[in-house]
């Protein structure tokens, strides 16, 4: 019973990690300056704020819930 619980809630966060992720936005440049020799990420000290802040809070946080629920499906099903 609580297996099953704990599967369905595993479920829905992997869906709400996935969402979460897309919605963040993307730091492609980042990775074109990486190639070329740029060095514009190294100095520029970007900190995220507003939605993007709470964007990359709630996927910490369901990721950490992720974690939890897994390693308690696992010990779970060893018994």
């Amino acid at each position: 019973m609580i297996y099953n619980i704990l599967f369905s809630m595993m479920l829905i966060i992997s869906i709400g990690i996935v969402i979460a992720i897309f919605m963040q936005p993307s730091k492609q440049d980042g990775a074109i300056n990486a190639f070329s020799g740029g060095t514009e990420e190294l100095i520029d000290s970007h900190k995220s704020r507003g939605a993007e802040f709470m964007i990359r809070c709630f996927t910490s946080v369901m990721i950490v819930f992720w974690l939890v629920i897994s390693l308690s499906l696992v010990i779970l099903s060893a018994y």
